[in-house]
């Protein structure tokens, strides 16, 4: 009967029996029974595993530092501005509110830094100026992303991510692009930085060159003024003396107004005044020199003829220094 009944067990058409629970599922020197883990795994394998996921996550961590996709925390005291201002002043009022939604809600939004290029351990802002300042007011460290970037790379990526989240003014943009070339950036990567093309940017540098730097910024940012009307300033400075208006600005105590009521009352001192009267400029031609002379009120230049004479330019180029010295001792005397 029990050799009949071992058949009937095997039998593809009988019922499995229940499995039966061992006696002790206690593990012995770390062997845990297949019915509880079907993979038998040792302590070293265990160990070793680990080991393998730990470096894992550290490879894949540096990775992602070095591609700009990590948030980290810095001390605010180790980042340092970037190389560009594009901002004449931080707004007070705007700073306080951040501060304040930073203490109740914490820095939503990183900002983005590249290791300093001259200084080791310490870090360039690309963009986030004002939550830097709003952080060291609170003397909490700075959420950031870490990216290495080149110059170029900086600028473009603070241009664009300040005319998206901070609407810089006109004229700050204006002065950015100014700053940008006098340290010599292509066109091409100011106008990638400022999301403008050549007619727009060669606008903003005309202002530039119009309206004098100490007068821009004894007005400020002005935010509601645009380009048209920084335009019509510089046109109207072209007649009248910037030194004289600003003194006149700065005679009427402005510094209680608001940017845009500075910029306004410039705009008013300069169409006021009357235009400055400039002296016809004179041209004569030196007899027996191959050198014409041309004057002004202000100034005074020689125009060398290279062909009637070539290299008489250098010849007196080299001599200015002596004859300088020569004017100056009989002018003492």
């Amino acid at each position: 009967m029990a050799r009949k009944n071992l058949i009937e067990i095997s039998s593809s058409t009988s019922a499995r029996p229940e499995p039966v629970a061992p006696r002790d599922n206690r593990p012995i020197a770390g062997f845990v029974p297949q019915a509880r883990n079907p993979a038998p795994v040792g302590g070293i394998t265990k160990t070793l595993g680990n080991i393998t996921e730990k470096v894992e996550r550290a490879n894949d961590l540096e990775r992602q530092l070095a591609k700009g996709q990590i948030v980290v925390d810095i001390e605010p005291g180790l980042v340092d501005a970037s190389f560009v201002e594009d901002r004449l002043e931080i707004d007070a009022v705007q700073l306080n509110e951040l501060v304040e939604q930073i203490r109740e809600h914490g820095q939503q939004v990183p900002i983005l830094v590249r290791p300093h290029p001259q200084v080791k351990g310490r870090y360039q802002v690309a963009y986030g100026h004002r939550r830097l300042a709003a952080v060291k007011k609170l003397g909490i460290r700075v959420r950031a992303v870490v990216r290495e970037l080149t110059d170029d790379q900086l600028v473009v990526s603070q241009g664009q991510e300040n005319s998206a989240r901070t609407n810089l003014s006109y004229i700050e943009r204006a002065l950015f692009a100014l700053r940008l070339e006098q340290r010599g950036f292509t066109r091409d990567i100011i106008m990638a930085a400022l999301g403008v093309d050549k007619a727009a940017l060669s606008k903003m540098l005309i202002v530039t060159r119009q309206v004098p730097i100490t007068l821009i910024t004894a007005i400020g940012a002005a935010p509601e003024i645009g380009r048209r009307r920084w335009l019509e300033l510089g046109e109207r400075l072209e007649s009248v003396e910037p030194e004289l208006v600003l003194a006149e600005l700065s005679a009427d105590n402005s510094g209680h107004l608001s940017s845009d009521e500075r910029f306004h009352r410039v705009l008013a001192l300069a169409s006021r005044r009357p235009a400055v009267t400039k002296a016809p400029s004179v041209n004569a031609q030196i007899s027996g020199v191959p050198v014409q002379f041309k004057k002004t009120a202000s100034s005074a230049t020689f125009v060398f003829d290279n062909k009637a004479a070539p290299g008489f330019d250098q010849f007196v180029q080299e001599r200015l220094g002596s004859l300088f010295a020569e004017f100056q001792q009989n002018k003492g005397a």
